[in-house]
Formats: structure tokens, sequence, C-alpha cells
């Protein structure tokens, strides 16, 4: 298994002008070598109000795991989180961070696929921003009520790009049948259900992140 370059800690500016906390990891010889990269993941994190942070299990682990992999990653922190300024957006105003994360990987590697991957509330958040450096979505236990489903732009308007939702099968808000259901007529989407875990997915992390990988890496030989 290869090893990763360690982490970068960086600062995000948004386009309301806020700075932004977040840290990006990458795979062993990426530095020098672009070809070390199959792809880029910005991942984000969890409802704020609610403890959600860049630390969180689920996005800590594919922060971990997924440069082990070849896929370079990109974690951040909502505004108003750790030392993210602003104040919680109800999940509109955090999509002027997600476009500020998404062009900071974009930079590095335009090249490479780019996935907008987020757990929970970070899922519903990253299926509402619609951005034309996007190669494709995962979302991880979304919730979908965050947002009204028709704010989940990544699927209006019949649009072709890939997305995966990986739902545990016990989840607490919106297990696999429930999230069937709502997103049944989402173009070019489908659902990976996660036997025996909840929405918080313990013991479960190493199966999310092979899931994660193995989407960015189909995109990558798509291209």
């Amino acid at each position: 298994m290869a090893h990763d370059t360690g982490t970068t800690s960086l600062r995000l500016t948004t386009s309301d002008g806020l700075s932004l906390e977040a840290e990006t990891r990458l795979p062993a010889g990426a530095i020098t070598d672009a070809t070390a990269i199959t792809g880029a993941v910005v991942l984000a994190h969890p409802h704020p109000q609610q403890g959600g942070s860049m630390v969180s299990l689920v996005t800590s682990e594919l922060f971990r795991l997924l440069p082990q992999r070849g896929i370079g990653v990109l974690r951040f922190n909502f505004r108003g989180v750790g030392t993210s300024e602003g104040t919680y957006g109800e999940g509109r105003a955090e999509q002027a961070d997600l476009i500020a994360a998404i062009d900071a990987l974009a930079g590095l590697w335009p090249h490479q696929p780019l996935v907008l991957c987020g757990w929970s509330f970070g899922g519903d958040t990253s299926l509402s921003v619609a951005d034309e450096h996007l190669a494709g979505w995962v979302a991880i236990a979304p919730p979908l009520r965050i947002l009204p489903l028709a704010e989940l732009t990544a699927a209006s308007g019949n649009d072709p790009r890939p997305k995966l939702l990986i739902v545990p099968e016990h989840d607490q808000f919106r297990p696999p049948d429930a999230a069937a259901e709502a997103t049944g007529s989402w173009n070019n989407s489908r659902i990976e259900a996660i036997a025996g875990a909840d929405h918080f997915l313990v013991g479960r992390t190493d199966k999310v992140a092979g899931l994660v990988a193995s989407f960015v890496e189909q995109l990558g030989r798509a291209d």
C-alpha cells in the first residue's frame, strides 16, 4: 500500500470574503510527479451545529485512506467551525465554502477527475453544488432533508455526471429504500448500501473508503 506526503494546512477564501481552515494530503510522489495522482476529492463534514467538523470520523478516515489509493484530498471546516470565519448558513451559505474548496483543489490538478464527497450534512450540501470542475459526487449517509430536494442541483436539469450515494443499511435519517425513493428520478445515480451500518458508520469506514476510491478511479479510466 502506498504512503502519503502528510498533511499540509492552508486557508481558503470564499466568494463572500471568509477565511476557512483547510488541510490537504497527497499521495506519495505527487509533489514531483502529477501521474502519482489518479483523482482528487473534496471532503465535506457533518452538521456544524451538531458537532461536525473536518476531523469527524468518516471525513478523517477518508482523508487518511484515500491518498493510499493515489487520490489527493482536501478537507475543510465549514464557516463558523474551528478557526473558519463566519456563522452557520443553514446549508445555503455553505455552498460558497464548497466552491472555495473545489477551486483550491482544481487548481492543483486540473487534468484529474475531481469529486465532491460529503458525509451527512456534507452530503446534502455537496449535492447542491453543480460546479463545472466536478466530475461527480459522492454523498455518504445523506439525510436528503437539509435542503429541499429541488435545491440539490447535482440532480436537477438532468445532469449527466455520475452520483454515488453510500447509504447505511440502518441509517437513522434516510435508509436505502427511502433514499432510492427520493432519488429515483435522478440521472446517472446509484445507491450502495452498507450492510449492518448506521448513520455513523463506525467500523465500516474501510468499506466506505473503498467505494469512494473505486468511484474516483472509474472516472479516471473513463477519461
